[in-house]
């Protein structure tokens, strides 16, 4: 297997959310439910250090997910968002996710559910957010999105 071929099938495996977007069903919840799953492993597996690398979750998961994804569109024909690439709901849960404690079941999954509107209705910011070019606009409509349910979340939890 060449350099390139080794490099191609990496970047799929990372693009496809650790092949969660290949489901036939709902590849986008099914990406996202994946990272939520490995979001919590992270915290069971280092819960101390838990807050302070979830300050950098998505921002890493961001830089490798462009990187995956700009070397796929740079080696197929692929212009727009392939339904498999999910590695985009990866970053942007994770930044919705982001100052919400693992064993906050009713937030944790508020923000998912949210999460997942925001990234399907495609409202303001959003959608403009999706027409950025190559990589950086299957990328940022879900930040767009993940930052948007933040803010409402953390809103809501100030007022109640």
């Amino acid at each position: 297997m060449g350099a390139t071929n080794v490099w191609r099938a990496i970047s799929a495996l990372v693009a496809s959310g650790l092949g969660s977007g290949y489901s036939r069903i709902a590849p986008g919840t099914c990406g996202s439910f994946a990272a939520l799953l490995a979001w919590w492993l992270l915290y069971y597996l280092a819960p101390v250090g838990f807050s302070i690398s979830s300050l950098a979750l998505p921002a890493v998961v961001t830089m490798v997910g462009l990187v995956a994804v700009a070397s796929i569109m740079g080696l197929s024909s692929a212009t727009s968002d392939p339904q498999w690439i999910v590695i985009d709901e990866w970053a942007g849960l994770y930044l919705a996710l982001f100052g919400i404690a693992p064993l906050e079941w009713r937030w944790v999954f508020f923000a998912f559910v949210l999460f997942r509107i925001f990234d399907a209705v495609k409202i303001g910011p959003v959608g403009w957010a999706e027409s950025l070019p190559g990589a950086w606009g299957i990328m940022a409509d879900d930040l767009v999105a993940g930052a948007l349910v933040a803010l409402v979340v953390w809103g809501l939890r100030m007022m109640l």
